[in-house]
Formats: C-alpha cells, sequence, structure tokens
C-alpha cells in the first residue's frame, strides 16, 4: 500500500498555528509541526496546492525537526491577498514574512520548495531574510524562465503555436469542477508520471480541485510571465536540485539550467518516470534529500556550514546529474 494519506485519514495536527503578516498586510497560514527545538525545516508549496501537498514530509520530519509550512497567497487558508496582489514580489514578501515570524534572529533551516515555492525562494534570494535563516535550499520541480516556452503539457511541436496555448491554459478561467475519474486522468497527464499509483493521483487531484479559481487564474499569469533567473544567480547558500524525468510542466530542461546557474550548487537528481508533483509520487526521495540537507548544514553547527558551503562551490560546479530509479 502506499505511503501516502488516503482522502479519509486525518492529516497531520499541527503543533500551532499561525497567521503571519505580509509587507502589504496579507495573512499568511504557517503550520508548525515537531519540536520547537528541533533542526528546522521550511516547506513552500506550489501553484494550486497547500500545506496538505506536503503531508507526507511532515509526517516524516516532524518526529526530530520542527516543520514550518505555510499557505501561499490565495491558497488553503491564506485568503485574498493585500494591495501587493499577486507577484513574485508578493512571493518574496510572504516568505520573508514566515521566516521572520516562525525562526528567532539567527537560526538557520533547510527550505524546500516545490514548483511555485521554488520560484518564491528564487525571488527572495536576495532578501535579507532568506540570507539570514538559509543554510540550505531544495529546489523541486522547479523553473526559472520560459515555462510557457518549455512546457509540454500541449502535445505539439515546440514554438509559438504551443506557446499561446499552455499560456492560454494557465490562465483558463473555467473551473476545474468535481474530482472524478476524468479529472483525475487529466490531472495525471499533466502533472505525474504514468506510474503513479491510484491513491497519490486522488490526493493530488483533491488538493489541487481546491484551490480558489480567482487564485488559480492570477497565478497563471504570473507563471506565465516569469523571469526569475537572476534569482538563482543570487541564491548564494548551498542549493540541491530535483526533478521528475518524465515532468511536463517544468520539464528537467529547467532543472540543468538552474543547477548549472546556482553559485553554490549541490548538483541534480533526476527522479525516473517521475511527473511534476516530486514530493507526492517520490515522497521518500524527497524526503531523504531534505534530511541530508539538515545534517550536513544544520545539525552540523554554523561553522561546519560555512566550511561545507565553501567546498560545495566548488563541487556542485564539477557533479553529474544523479539519476534514481523510484518504484
Amino acid at each position: 500500500m502506499s505511503r501516502l494519506l488516503h482522502r479519509d485519514t486525518v492529516p497531520p495536527v499541527p503543533a500551532a498555528e499561525l497567521a503571519v503578516r505580509s509587507a502589504d498586510g496579507a495573512r499568511v497560514h504557517v503550520e508548525l509541526h515537531g519540536p520547537e527545538d528541533a533542526p528546522a525545516v521550511v516547506l513552500a508549496h506550489g501553484w494550486t496546492c497547500n500545506t496538505r501537498f506536503w503531508d507526507a514530509q511532515i509526517r516524516d520530519l516532524a518526529v526530530d525537526h520542527r516543520v514550518i509550512a505555510y499557505d501561499q497567497r490565495g491558497h488553503g487558508l491564506s485568503p485574498e491577498p493585500g494591495p501587493g496582489g499577486y507577484s513574485t514580489d508578493a512571493l518574496a514578501d510572504d516568505l520573508e514574512a514566515v521566516l521572520t515570524a516562525t525562526l528567532e534572529p539567527g537560526r538557520r533551516a533547510v527550505i524546500a520548495g516545490h514548483s511555485m515555492g521554488g520560484m518564491t525562494v528564487m525571488a527572495a534570494a536576495a532578501r535579507p531574510a532568506l540570507r539570514e535563516h538559509a543554510a540550505a535550499v531544495l529546489l523541486c520541480s522547479t523553473g526559472s524562465t520560459r515555462l510557457t516556452a518549455e512546457a509540454l503539457v500541449v502535445p505539439i511541436r515546440a514554438g509559438a503555436l504551443r506557446t499561446r496555448i499552455t499560456t492560454a491554459v494557465l490562465g483558463a478561467k473555467a473551473p476545474l469542477g468535481p474530482v472524478n475519474p476524468v479529472s483525475k486522468k487529466v490531472l495525471k497527464y499533466a502533472t505525474m508520471g504514468a506510474g503513479s499509483a491510484p491513491d497519490r493521483v486522488d490526493a493530488c487531484a483533491r488538493i489541487v480541485h481546491a484551490c480558489p479559481r480567482r487564485a488559480r487564474v492570477a497565478w497563471g499569469h504570473v507563471l506565465a510571465e516569469l523571469d526569475l533567473a537572476p534569482g538563482v544567480r543570487e541564491l548564494r547558500v548551498p542549493t540541491a536540485v530535483i526533478a521528475g524525468t518524465d515532468d511536463r510542466l517544468t520539464p528537467p530542461v529547467h532543472a540543468r539550467a538552474i543547477a548549472d546557474a546556482l553559485p553554490v550548487g549541490l548538483g541534480l537528481t533526476e527522479l525516473a518516470g517521475m511527473g511534476h508533483m516530486t514530493p507526492v509520487e517520490a515522497p521518500e526521495a524527497v524526503t531523504a534529500k531534505i534530511r541530508e540537507l539538515v545534517t550536513r548544514y544544520v545539525a552540523t553547527g554554523a561553522g561546519a556550514q560555512g566550511a561545507a558551503a565553501t567546498r560545495t562551490a566548488t563541487e556542485g560546479k564539477a557533479a553529474t546529474a544523479e539519476k534514481e530509479d523510484v518504484a
């Protein structure tokens, strides 16, 4: 049986919940899991998702980590945004607010971002709070630019027509409708690998279909115009990258470009047969990578972190793409 939660299973219960105010006054819902004094991990979910997307990671990590998960503005329990609206600057503002509210000065954490969550980290790369609190970063199934040009969701040859259609899909105002066999088949094709277990497809469908239409459409327009390549070059902390080889939304070409451009890169792990939803499709692999980063850059102490960052600046550029077979 899959380790992912079934829809009728009670989700992880947070030790505490916060309503954090972002720079424009928007309220951001934050969950705190695990021991308060344990090594910290911050989880930022992607477009159309919410904190439930990280259930597998939270269940595993909260045993011996302080896990901080939050709903991106317009998603989950984070309501409509303030005057800052929907933008990459707003993403960065919200992450800064979460880090400042949940981590005391000088406390460092591993920050993991999936899809738009990874874009959030890139957008915040030069922000003071990220540079103060990020010991290491994990970017999962994400891209920094040319999302509509490179996406493979529309099964036609690359070019202007495919880009226009993909842009229209991202910003489509039509409701997603109920979760049923047809909608799950569509979601699986667009976002998951062919071998994804039915319960994982079901879980992703219920999360995605719960996203308010207004937020889905607004963020879709932001993603269509995305250009965060400068943010990748500003991400000056040890950073690992994970991608699914069968990702149609952010194909591995994005992950490879990011891994090549990172100032302190730790290499790229390509998960064979996985699609875009890697934390759900391959929870063990994603959780293991987070644990590895915590062990190396948080649990080892600040002095070791600095030495490791210097060492990996050289190691990362020499690293070759690592491929794993995931059952």
